[in-house]
């Protein structure tokens, strides 16, 4: 199966204006920006045959060939990541089995997350679309809740099934627990991580389905899929020791670049 990654990158975020262009520093003092740093992340998957960042921004596309990066011009109408995917593989003309959106905030992603999704949906035929998730440790948990005592969006949750189709996704934390949990203590709840695997068919019908209430009022492009039927893989993948967060906020620069140090990552 040929595999697709498209980095889609846009410049007039609302919560983060140019977050794609942020710049973050390694352990080794060495300074890159966030689309640059989702690019080498992307580099380090096994068995894809294409990446592209994908943008319609110009001062994206500069700095994106300026490192070596493919590049795909879209239509300044995609609302989101997901319409700048479809819109990206019909530019490109197809000839892909699996299209993966790797979305350009989150630099930590480790190469077995995007992996193990692929294989995911390779074994999942009768699914157009997969998603990752990652079991909360106390610390995350913390974390997530935390943004939300302060009024920040932060990460979001999932929920879903025994047959682990998506029930929910949200940018509260769900399912509510009262417990307390030490840093290292697995929870009940799943971070959705911003990644998705769609098969073509999926990722084309996207742009035509209106906007239901809950894309609206969450803000989060996978519900479109939810409200229009569609079931969504939620594929669990393991952390193996690694922090991972998502650049949401300006807020979260100092966060992400504290995990960089304390694992290396230069």
């Amino acid at each position: 199966m040929s595999v697709l990654i498209v980095i889609p990158a846009r410049y007039a975020s609302s919560r983060y204006p140019g977050k794609p262009l942020a710049v973050l520093t390694g352990a080794s003092g060495e300074s890159r920006t966030l689309v640059e740093r989702s690019w080498r992340a992307a580099q380090a998957v096994q068995g894809v045959d294409r990446v592209v960042v994908a943008t319609d921004d110009p001062r994206i596309q500069k700095e994106a060939e300026g490192f070596g990066a493919e590049v795909v011009m879209t239509a300044e109408s995609c609302a989101n990541g997901t319409e700048r995917c479809a819109d990206a593989l019909a530019r490109l003309g197809g000839g892909y089995d699996i299209v993966v959106n790797l979305q350009g905030d989150a630099p930590l992603t480790p190469h077995w997350f995007v992996e193990d999704l692929v294989e995911g949906l390779r074994q999942a035929p009768d699914k157009g679309l997969a998603t990752p998730v990652l079991r909360c440790e106390g610390a995350m948990l913390n974390s997530l809740l935390a943004d939300r005592k302060a009024g920040r969006v932060g990460g979001t949750t999932a929920v879903f099934g025994q047959d682990n189709n998506a029930l929910y996704f949200s940018k509260e934390v769900i399912p509510f627990t009262s417990h307390s949990y030490g840093d290292a203590d697995p929870t009940p709840v799943f971070h959705h991580v911003g990644v998705y695997a769609y098969r073509p068919d999926a990722l084309e019908a996207y742009p035509d389905w209106s906007v239901g209430p809950l894309e609206t009022l969450e803000g989060l492009e996978q519900l479109r899929f939810l409200e229009n039927g569609r079931k969504i893989l939620c594929v669990e993948v393991e952390s193996r020791g690694r922090e991972f967060w998502e650049l949401n906020n300006p807020e979260d620069v100092p966060v992400i670049e504290a995990m960089m140090r304390k694992m290396g990552h230069n």
